[in-house]
Parts: structure tokens; sequence; C-alpha cells
């Protein structure tokens, strides 16, 4: 099974655009390990020397606070948790944060400094706005394990190694020459699982808005959707209008290129105006415990918000992977998509750097370790993590979807498992 990631990468890519224009608008651990025991002792201590990482992390940025920090929360937590039980043979897991400030100066002076001064043996969970520092990272071949694709270095650079995998050649150049490919498996999905057949596509007018817009109408096209375009002005945008003309349309999805804000605007005037829809669709980073109050004044399309992804529903406390994160992380305010994501890749550093015990945690071992990565799965918490360096780009993929609708009182329910949930779909190229 081969789950596409570069669809992934575009999403993240643009959400965190989508946020930028807003703001300018105003080896795992043994099961054992994690069984609870309702008998009160110390925590168990860790000797030895311990093993520094890092994180990077926007936490300031001219996008707001928090917009990135899911990752890094959830890679804390989970090693706190492996520090609580003994850490790694015994050495427990330092971490040192940086915070780049959203700027490709602080990144680079963030990557400098944990590679330089700390000594990290790996970064973890990156999520930075402008990861400007990429390269530098993959010349000390210090490896980036589990990063969040916002930009494309992801798919340019050897030795980092993306949350979502990568096919991309990684010598230099974004994707092949340039290009980066998605697959349709989130049109797939909609059109055969609940009977889709007309998508409006929501954006601002702006270039980066409008740009991805139409890759999002390409993908729509090619799965042989009616597209009904809708454009508003980004000063003053009229979303009263634009959600009249998608009922009037017959619009069964709505998929959009605006920010977080502009989407409670847009579902709030569908509401007001008695637009009902099958789905509207929204990414893995909006994909988050703070619905109810992001869409308080939207109650009919809150109920019709979907996410999709490439990682398991946060929310299914069915799964025990999941119960074990949630618990870990009880005590923060929210919970989202991008911790859970953080959190397993926090677990494959550990998986990684447990195979080099024997021989010494080094850069090299724990690179050589994720080179061979192949179907990594978190303890089922991601779809196949797949890493292959293919000369061209492939023309259709079979890709696996994780998809949740919310529901009032119940949070984001699951719909369907999601290693089942699979099609055979086109990639189509664009340019990040």
């Amino acid at each position: 099974m081969r789950p596409a990631r570069q669809h992934r990468a575009a999403e993240a890519a643009v959400a965190v655009l989508l946020l930028t224009l807003g703001t300018a608008c105003g080896s795992r651990l043994p099961e054992s390990d994690f069984e609870h025991d309702d008998r009160t002792g110390a925590p168990a201590r860790s000797s030895g020397a311990p093993i520094p990482v890092g994180i990077v992390t926007s936490a300031t940025s001219p996008v707001g606070g928090n917009t990135f920090t899911g990752p890094r929360d959830g890679a804390k937590a989970y090693f706190d948790r492996l520090n609580a039980r003994g850490g790694i043979d015994g050495r427990p897991v330092e971490v040192h944060e940086c915070d780049d400030g959203g700027s490709g100066v602080g990144d680079n002076t963030c990557v400098r400094k944990l590679i330089d001064e700390d000594k990290v043996v790996a970064l973890v969970a990156t999520t930075a706005l402008d990861y400007a520092g990429a390269s530098r990272v993959s010349d000390a071949r210090v490896p980036d394990i589990g990063g969040q694709p916002i930009g494309a270095a992801y798919d340019t650079w050897p030795h980092l190694y993306g949350i979502y995998g990568s096919l991309a050649p990684r010598n230099g150049t974004p994707g092949w020459d340039g290009k980066l490919y998605g697959g349709t498996e989130v049109y797939r999905y909609f059109k055969r699982e609940q009977g889709a057949r007309t998508a409006a596509v929501v954006s601002y007018n702006q270039a980066s808005s409008a740009a991805y817009a139409r890759l999002v109408e390409q993908g729509l096209k090619a799965e042989g959707y009616k597209v009904v375009t809708e454009q508003v002005d980004f000063a003053l945008p009229n979303f009263r209008a634009a959600a009249a003309d998608l009922k009037e349309q017959g619009a069964d999805l709505v998929f959009d290129a605006i920010d977080t804000h502009g989407n409670a605007q847009l579902c709030k005037a569908m509401d007001e105006v008695g637009a009902k829809v099958i789905a509207k669709v929204t990414n893995v980073q909006n994909w988050t415990s703070t619905v109810p109050e992001d869409y308080k004044d939207a109650p009919r399309c809150r109920n019709a918000l979907w996410a999709t992804g490439s990682s398991r529903n946060f929310d299914d406390t069915d799964n025990a992977a999941v119960r074990e994160f949630r618990d870990a992380t009880k005590g923060l305010k929210t919970h989202s998509q991008w911790q859970l994501e953080g959190w397993a890749a926090a677990m494959w550093f550990t998986d990684a750097a447990r195979s080099c015990a024997g021989e010494g945690v080094t850069r090299a071992c724990v690179d050589g370790y994720m080179n061979r990565s192949e179907n990594f799965t978190a303890d089922g918490l991601l779809v196949p993590v797949v890493f292959q360096r293919l000369p061209e780009p492939p023309r259709t993929r079979r890709t696996c979807l994780s998809v949740a609708r919310w529901r009032d009182g119940r949070g984001w329910v699951s719909q369907g498992d999601m290693n089942a949930t699979c099609f055979d779909v086109p990639q189509l190229g664009y340019e990040p």
C-alpha cells in the first residue's frame, strides 16, 4: 500500500499561506510502558548521558501565536512520557527548543545554534514558516524527522524526512524539475463515498489564494466534477453573495483557499442563506478541538465540516494508540491533529535511536535508520509512510485517506478505516 503525500504538502503550505493572509488583514515503546497502573510509585529514573534533540517551531511569527505549536507540543509530550519511563536504554532525551520567529533569518539562527552549539543528534517535528535553514541541516547530515511540509524543503533536500514521506529525488531541487505532484484522492472520496457531483471553490482575489484555488479546481475537474468558482474581495469580502451563488448552483461540496476567519464568515453566510451541502471540506491544520469556538455562529455549516489527512483522528479514542496520546496530553487546553503528528514524529526518532543504542546514538546512525524507513505507522497513528527517490514522478498512485466529520457533542467522528479508504488516482503537477 503506497499512500500519496504530496497532496498533504500542498495543503499544509496553503494553510499557512492563508493564515498569513488573514494576519495581514487584521523502536517504539513497548505496550507495557504505556499500560496504566493505579499504584502510586516514583517515576523511573534515566541514567547516562542525555540524548540531545532539537525542535524548531515558529512559535512567534506574523501568523500569530499557537499556529505552529501543535507538533512541538505533541513531540514534547511523547518525550516527557518516554523519560518518565527510563528514556532510551537509560538515557533521557534532552529537548532543545528554538523559536525562529517565523523568519528565514531566525530559522538559520536556530539551525546554527542547535547543530553547532547544542550538538543535537536530530531535529524532530520541525514546524517552520520559512525553513531557510533546511540546506544547512542537510549539509550537516543532521536527520530532520517528522517535520511538517509547510514549504518544499522535505521534497528538496536529503536527510530531511517529512511526516508524510516523499517520492522525490531530493537532490537540491524541489520535486522533479521544480514541480511537486499531488493526488486527487480527496475529490475521489467525496464523489464515490458521498455521492457529490458539484463542488464550489471559494478564494480571494489575491494571487496565491487564486493559484491554490486553480489547483483544487484542476483536481476536481480531473475527477469529473462540475466546478463552481467563487472569488471574493480580499479587503472587503462579500461572503453572503458567494454563499447565495453556491446555493443557487447546487454545490454538494465547498472547498476553499481562504483563511480560518474567512472560513468562519463563509460558514455563517451559508447558514444565513440556507445553503446545505454534503461537506464543507477543511485541511489537517484546522482539524482541531476548537471548532465550536471558531464556528460558533454557524451551527448547520459547523456540522457539515469534514477533514481529511494521513493520520488517525485524534478524537478516535477507541484506538489504543490515540488513547495513549490523549492521556499524555490531557493537560493541554486544546487538541489537534498536528499535536498527534508531532507525537508520531517523536516516536519515530525513538525507534531510530533505540536501533542505534548498541553502536551509539549518532547523527549518522539515526540518519541511516531513517533512510531505510519504509511503511512506518507510529503504532497505527499514520497511514504507512514511504521514502523513495523516483527518477520520474508517478502518473498514478494508490492513496489512502483518514477522514473525519464534526458532530456537536461528539467531536470529530472518524469515517471508515484510513488504511482501507484507498483509491488509485492520477498525480497532478504544481509549482510550490
